[in-house]
């Protein structure tokens, strides 16, 4: 600014010499004894000229000057603002920081893994600082790249989930990356298997709607790539693309509408695992899962103020657990050959206990089954789920169920009934299978980023049904009559979206006629949120 005054001074010096200069010029044509061949008023239209010059240039000078007064009184804001905010994080760095126990959401296996925390340390605290620093750096920078292009005017994020999985097991399993049940010995068969697969990695998608009528309104999609493989070459690590869950909802501040494929909302829970994103842990072990196209409505009703009350009803498709009759054509199945739709409800009551959610919760399911030449099967179910924590550190969690031709939703081992021949002939009977199960979780938080787990589950077909026939078929294996499993994993957060996995898994599966046969699995994983 000082290199601009000086030279719009020496502009200004400039202009007078030469304004001097014209001024002496004038007075010796015009002083005694000199010629005045030439006309004066030359001499005045270059002095006119030079008046104009003079004028342009301290014009310019001016406005030099004022932007470099602008500009100085914004390097000035800055520099305040700057200096507070140096002030403020000296100022909290100097102050004892608490420590808050993370807290990690899992839908399903892991639907998301959420991180807060507090570094007990003031050089962790400033690396945490310039980490974050630098994410919203590279966000504002790439704010347009980032951006998922829609046919609507609405806001599209892209998430996902990518894992790799390392395992090993021993013993014959069901499938190897993602066992559910052990398996007879066979002189065939090997006493173990290794291998790695991506395929249970997700991808997601959410968008933002509208308000409508006083509700915000959402949607999203999930899928993976646990739908089988394509007949080619290699084509165990090709896994088809499958879809998973879509919801669209409406939510009120206390009332909610879903639509779409979700998890069934009267067994919401599922154990904590690395190992079993494809499917909940623990499924076909007690834990109902399968996701259900359905339409629920939900209300949340406050107790007090750190108590409160949800409700929620709704119809899905009355599954029955078969595989479909066709690869390209969808025929109707014995659930929905009984010409009405499923009907569920749940009751859940949950208040604040050491700063996470204690809530228990009971549900109910009924279904009709047709399973042709007037060979009807109620479906049922009544369910029971719980979250409690157990001190700051400790959290237990599970579900129970008795029910009866559940196959739909992975009850009885996936089966809902039994056969004495071939459904085709219509003197063959049909009977329900009767079944009860249910899972435990404990977890512990180690440390702010490493919790340990601990689950069991077990399913139980009745004997009496499983013996009514002397020669049961079923479209599952009809002769299992127990199924059981167990793990241990730790799950470390290097980074809110860092994750890695070590899971011993041991299963028990008992079938008619035959010793237990039993099986273990050793799986490492390590996982990347996005």
């Amino acid at each position: 600014m000082q290199k601009r005054r000086i030279t719009g001074l020496g502009s200004g010096m400039a202009g007078f010499v030469l304004l001097g200069a014209s001024v002496l010029s004038a007075q010796t044509a015009l002083a005694p004894g000199v010629s005045s061949a030439q006309p004066p008023s030359v001499t005045l239209e270059e002095l006119a000229t030079q008046i104009r010059q003079l004028q342009a240039t301290l014009a310019e000078v001016r406005a030099g000057t004022e932007k470099a007064r602008t500009e100085s009184a914004a390097l000035r804001q800055e520099l305040a603002a700057t200096q507070k905010e140096l002030a403020l994080v000296l100022r909290k760095l100097s102050e004892p920081q608490p420590t808050q126990e993370t807290n990690t959401a899992y839908n399903g296996a892991i639907a998301g893994a959420t991180t807060e925390q507090t570094p007990p340390h003031n050089s962790q605290r400033v690396a945490h600082l310039a980490e974050d620093m630098q994410l919203l750096s590279d966000k504002v920078n790439d704010q347009y790249q980032t951006k998922v292009e829609s046919a609507s005017k609405y806001r599209v994020r892209l998430s996902g989930f990518l894992v790799l999985n390392v395992f090993g097991n021993r013993g014959n399993v069901d499938n190897q990356d993602m066992p559910s049940l052990a398996r007879p010995k066979t002189s065939f068969g090997s006493e173990g298997n290794f291998g790695a697969t991506i395929r249970q990695s997700r991808l997601g998608l959410q968008v933002s709607g509208p308000t409508l009528a006083g509700a915000r309104t959402s949607g999203d999609l999930s899928f993976d790539f646990f739908g089988g493989f394509p007949s080619t070459s290699d084509g165990v690590t090709m896994g088809l693309m499958r879809l998973r869950t879509g919801r669209m909802r409406m939510d009120w501040k206390n009332a909610s509408v879903v639509v779409g494929q979700d998890e069934p909302f009267f067994s919401p829970l599922s154990p904590s695992s690395l190992a079993s994103l494809a499917l909940p842990a623990l499924s076909y072990s007690g834990n109902l899962w399968v996701w259900t196209p359905q339409a629920r409505v939900e209300s949340r009703i406050a107790i007090s103020e750190e108590s409160k009350l949800e409700l929620q009803v709704g119809i899905l498709d009355p599954l029955t657990g078969e595989p479909p009759y066709s690869q390209f054509y969808r025929y109707p199945q014995a659930g929905e050959r009984g010409r009405q739709p499923a009907y569920a409800s749940r009751v859940a009551w949950s208040r604040k206990a050491w700063g996470e959610s204690l809530t228990l919760g009971v549900g109910g399911y009924y279904a009709r089954q047709n399973w042709g030449y007037d060979r009807n099967v109620d479906s049922w179910a009544v369910t029971a789920d719980w979250s409690v924590p157990l001190g700051p550190r400790f959290a237990w969690t599970g579900e129970f169920y008795r029910g009866r031709a559940l196959g739909g939703l992975g009850g009885g081992t996936g089966r809902s009934t039994l056969y004495s021949g071939a459904l085709t002939d219509p003197a063959v009977m049909v009977a329900g299978l009767n079944s009860f199960g249910g899972w435990s979780q404990l977890k512990f938080m180690a440390t702010q980023k490493l919790e340990l787990n601990t689950a069991f589950g077990e399913e139980l077909p009745f004997e009496r049904d499983l013996e009514r026939f002397p020669n049961s078929m079923s479209y599952y294996d009809p002769t299992i009559e127990r199924n059981q499993s167990g793990f241990f994993n730790m799950i470390y957060h290097a980074r809110s979206n860092l994750l890695f996995s070590a899971e011993y898994r041991k299963l028990w599966t008992a079938r008619t006629y035959e010793d237990k046969s039993t099986a273990d699995q050793v799986n490492l994983s390590v996982g990347v949120l996005f």
